[in-house]
């Protein structure tokens, strides 16, 4: 089955009409994006959108064969003339099937906002989900049967859509994901696939045509991340992003609560409101015996009041207890941990500080605190594929 995307970006396109903000105003050449629009096989169109006449010639295919034209969503405006040739377009009710003459199967799919959702299957048999703008599949808890070779939607703006398709295994590890309604508010370029590929998916550019279930490289996501950057930089933002397309993660607060202290209080709870209600929280610093177990991701946030719970331990704030055995206690607690993440078979993203950028602390205890927690980052990154840097909420890649 082959998909022609004529169109890859949301209702309004990109760059959106009279806009000026930094995203339109770089969406210029093979980054504009017209209109989602889906062609298969030549013979069903999914969205009818302005210019798919001309983007299917430029794609080198033709409008002609078409013999069903179906809608996702709402569209606002003033009413399209339909091109020449093709039928009504229409929209389908929940859970209803229509078999074209092709051989194409395709079925309703309902979604938790306004829009319906198409599956649709191959005379061979392949399988291709394609979910309207601002939507996620609904009702899937009794959903049964095989991943889908290809699922298409709005994973920039819906990431909790791929979460749900791979809690009932309808997207697999071999399951190409295509991300699809790109607006302005997400990234261009480069970090729009780095951002993309920690989901496990792809953007293609406007015209691109796929073959459905033809073996692609599905994007690697790498087991172990490291997220360093200084206060407030957006690093456990970025943390956080990495895993919103998983069903389940473990979230590690390694700060606990802190009796009294409002301000903390605070914290901790805008950091439970940004996480998908489906993540669970552990507070803890037994970080070496939940990397050495199996589970869902692990989202560690962070390695630094980790260390200071590890450096209280063993008295390292005082001189004495450090030359007196704290310091030799301290680096087996970190070649543990260490150790637990080189063999560790979860996938781990962990969020630290960067340090040593600023003024040298003024007393010993703060100096101590300082080179401890770059030796530890350095020694953390060493084990993880991918490590990231943030500044001022953009992420540089350092590694992977």
């Amino acid at each position: 089955m082959e998909l022609t995307l004529l169109g890859t970006g949301a209702p309004d396109g990109l760059p959106r009409p009279e806009c000026p903000c930094a995203a339109c105003a770089t969406a210029r050449g093979p980054r504009a994006r017209a209109a989602t629009a889906l062609l298969v096989d030549d013979a069903l169109l999914l969205d009818l959108t302005p210019g798919a006449v001309f983007a299917a010639a430029r794609a080198g295919h033709s409008l002609t064969g078409v013999r069903q034209v179906l809608l996702t969503h709402p569209h606002d405006g003033p009413a399209m003339e339909l091109p020449a040739g093709l039928p009504p377009a229409a929209r389908v009710p929940d859970g209803q099937e229509l078999t074209l003459i092709s051989g194409h199967r395709i079925r309703a799919v309902p979604m938790d906002a306004p829009g319906t959702g198409y599956e649709v299957t191959a005379p061979e048999g392949e399988r291709l989900l394609y979910m309207p703008p601002g939507a996620a599949p609904a009702g899937l808890a009794g959903r049964v049967g095989q991943p889908y070779e290809m699922a298409v939607g709005d994973v920039t703006g819906r990431p909790d859509a791929v979460a749900r398709l791979r809690a009932v295994e309808a997207i697999g590890p071999a399951t190409e994901v295509i991300a699809v309604h790109i607006d302005h508010d997400a990234p261009p370029g480069p970090e729009l696939d780095r951002r993309l590929a920690a989901s496990g998916a792809r953007t293609v550019p406007d015209g691109t045509t796929l073959v459905v279930g033809d073996y692609q490289s599905v994007p690697d996501v790498p087991r172990r991340t490291l997220v360093t950057g200084g206060a407030r930089s957006g690093k456990s933002v970025e943390a956080e992003r990495r895993l919103e397309t998983f069903p389940e993660v473990v979230y590690v607060a390694t700060g606990g609560g802190r009796d009294g202290d409002a301000e903390w209080a605070a914290r901790i709870g805008l950091h439970r409101e940004r996480r998908p209600a489906a993540w669970r929280t552990e507070e803890t610093c037994e970080l070496a015996q939940l990397l050495e177990s199996d589970g869902p991701p692990l989202l560690i946030d962070c390695l630094s009041l980790w260390l200071t719970d590890a450096m209280d331990r063993v008295d390292a704030w005082s001189d004495a207890a450090w030359a007196n055995g704290g310091e030799t206690a301290l680096r087996e607690r970190i070649a543990e941990l260490v150790g637990a993440v080189r063999g560790t078979r979860r996938t781990v993203v962990a969020v630290t500080n960067e340090v040593g950028s600023g003024v040298v602390p003024a007393t010993a205890s703060g100096r101590r605190f300082r080179d401890e927690l770059g030796r530890l980052n350095a020694a953390f990154a060493d084990e993880c594929e991918h490590v990231l840097l943030v500044v001022a909420g953009q992420a540089v890649t350092l590694r992977g």
